[in-house]
């Protein structure tokens, strides 16, 4: 398993030689920055530059390969101009999931409020309404339909800081804070986290999720 404190006294301080004063923020998210991680988790980076060319890009790269664990490391790369220009709704769920390492993402805390939440859940319950039929019909496949139920999770988060104020990031924290159906989809996705659902269980489960997020997109339409 790979140490996220060891590979972060090598990453930051070689990120700092590289790009100097042009890093805005490096951070972590994911499974490593939630305190959720198993012995399989990739460790996502967060990385914001003043700006963002091509050879920014090779040279990120250069600097990722040099280290270990080359094959666990991902993540998010991009210059501040774009980023702050990001729709709303994502960028409320990556400031809420982002841990600042060096540097700040302070210029995103006015995405981060109950009306970008409200974005987050609409635009998150219409990608999973999609991804629901197309997989149902098409791909059939239980790989995507638990990723989907991953992907739910993250809607949960911003809707119960949309109804409460209070945002939990862990995802297991969730479930004892949720009730009826929001507890129901966040019990199945906790539980495929553990394992791939049977092909035979594609139609059922999948029924539930494309139901609630249609009820979500009703509720949380824009106006």
């Amino acid at each position: 398993m790979l140490d996220p404190n060891a590979y972060l006294a090598s990453f930051l301080p070689a990120l700092q030689a590289r790009f100097g004063p042009r890093l805005v923020c490096a951070g972590l998210q994911g499974s490593y920055g939630r305190g959720e991680a198993a012995e399989t988790s990739d460790l996502d980076l967060v990385v914001i530059l003043d700006t963002l060319g091509p050879g920014d890009l090779d040279a990120y790269d250069a600097l990722l390969s040099a280290l270990p664990h080359r094959e666990l490391i991902c993540g998010f790369l991009s210059g501040r101009e774009e980023l702050a220009c990001w729709d709303r709704g994502e960028l409320f769920q990556f400031y809420r999931d982002t841990t600042p390492l060096l540097g700040s993402l302070e210029f995103l805390a006015p995405m981060a409020g109950p009306d970008c939440a409200r974005r987050a859940v609409h635009t998150g319950a219409c990608a999973l309404y999609h991804a629901c039929v197309h997989n149902r019909l098409h791909e059939k496949d239980p790989c995507l339909l638990q990723g989907l139920y991953k992907s739910a999770l993250f809607t949960l988060q911003a809707k119960h800081f949309a109804d409460t104020g209070v945002y939990l990031r862990r995802h297991g924290d969730l479930l004892p804070a949720l009730s009826g159906a929001d507890r129901a989809i966040a019990a199945t996705a906790l539980e495929l986290k553990g394992r791939t659902p049977e092909p035979g269980e594609v139609d059922t489960l999948t029924a539930p999720l494309l139901s609630w997020a249609g009820g979500l997109i009703r509720v949380f339409c824009p106006v």
